[in-house]
């Protein structure tokens, strides 16, 4: 397979400073916008060209995303982007759900519904990026949300664990509709708020059916 000679439009040009972290953030957003596309191989100095870097940021940017899963080094070309399928994205839910149910389940018993309230503009943020149907911006959102939600454990490892998992469960898949997918993450912004809400209201009869519920979506 050639190639491919640049990251789809909207990509925009990297600023000098921070280089490999601001690499590394660009082409995860292309990875969930699909701008880099499944399948395809990426040579790190064409990739380097078209963000006006050389070419070590984003090799040392592609290197963690084959650590993370979301691409596999190609030798002598580049890096070819990692297809997630039905099954995989099935596992990775299933593991997700088994770390993050009984926490939650957990918190929802010894977190003070103030707690609880501080985290309503990270729901609400993941509600409005999914109503645009901003896919990268929805990714980052709903990171935040759930990592905000494992912090109150006080497990730093839980989280750094959960985090990797859920950036796994977020790279390029195959199949659906842009209609499907957007109704999708709009169904799952609005779980993040209803979960909250009880949590707040303290009603703990209904949080684990909403907690089942998000992750069996999932």
């Amino acid at each position: 397979m050639d190639v491919v000679e640049q990251v789809g439009a909207g990509a925009g040009v990297i600023r000098r400073n921070s280089v490999r972290g601001q690499i590394l953030d660009a082409l995860r957003s292309a990875l969930v916008d699909g701008e880099l596309t499944p399948g395809e191989v990426y040579s790190a100095p064409v990739l380097g060209e078209r963000f006006g870097v050389s070419a070590t940021p984003v090799r040392e940017a592609m290197q963690q995303l084959a650590s993370e899963g979301a691409v596999e080094v190609v030798p002598n070309r580049g890096f070819r982007v990692v297809e997630r399928g039905a099954r995989e994205l099935a596992e990775l839910a299933e593991v997700r759900a088994l770390i993050e149910v009984p926490v939650m389940l957990r918190l929802a018993r010894t977190v003070p519904a103030a707690r609880w309230a501080g985290l309503l503009p990270l729901a609400e943020a993941t509600v409005a990026a999914a109503a645009r149907g901003d896919l990268a911006r929805y990714a980052e959102a709903d990171r935040a949300f759930h990592g905000a939600v494992l912090s109150l454990s006080g497990n730093r490892q839980l989280v750094q664990v959960a985090e990797d998992l859920h950036r796994r469960s977020q790279w390029p898949r195959g199949g659906g509709s842009a209609a499907g997918r957007r109704a999708g993450l709009v169904a799952d912004a609005a779980q993040h708020v209803a979960l909250l809400e009880a949590l707040v209201a303290q009603d703990l009869a209904v949080v684990p059916g909403l907690v089942g519920e998000h992750f069996g979506g999932a």
